[in-house]
């Protein structure tokens, strides 16, 4: 569903929902990552990061099985979004995702540890409490461009 406001600019809205079940997904990954200091749960999140900060995040495979599975078992009406801020969100998860490979490789274990860290917090804040940090910085980074 896309909306057009009077700039002629176009936005598409997406369900809120998804991304915070995608947001228990990624919680779980990263944890299991962070508690077997395994590289490749961080590469697999960082392919969905991708996928998410290039496409959106309605195109990655946790939206495929929240759309799939999850969706048509919920009633009433759907709340939406726009896709912008979670897509920024995508972005900044990929660039942890990043810097946690790159300190994997690197045998910078510290900085693997901290950057999976980072995002596993900010991962569960979205799926526990519906508070998507990389959201709200996209936010405050529109609000302080329009200044």
């Amino acid at each position: 569903m896309t909306q057009v406001s009077n700039s002629a600019k176009v936005s598409t809205l997406i369900d809120a929902r998804g991304p915070r079940f995608g947001a228990a997904i990624t919680t779980v990954v990263l944890a299991a990552a962070l508690a077997t200091n395994n590289v490749w749960f961080i590469v697999v999140q960082a392919l969905v990061f991708a996928i998410g900060a290039l496409k959106g995040p309605q195109f990655t495979p946790y939206a495929f099985i929240y759309k799939t599975i999850v969706k048509p078992r919920l009633k009433g009406e759907v709340p939406v979004e726009e896709v912008k801020p979670p897509q920024f969100a995508q972005r900044v998860g990929l660039l942890f995702a990043v810097v946690a490979i790159v300190g994997a490789v690197t045998g910078l274990d510290l900085v693997f540890t901290i950057a999976v860290a980072g995002a596993l917090g900010a991962a569960f804040l979205n799926a526990a409490f519906n508070f998507c940090l990389g959201c709200e910085i996209y936010l405050l980074l529109l609000r302080a461009r329009s200044k």
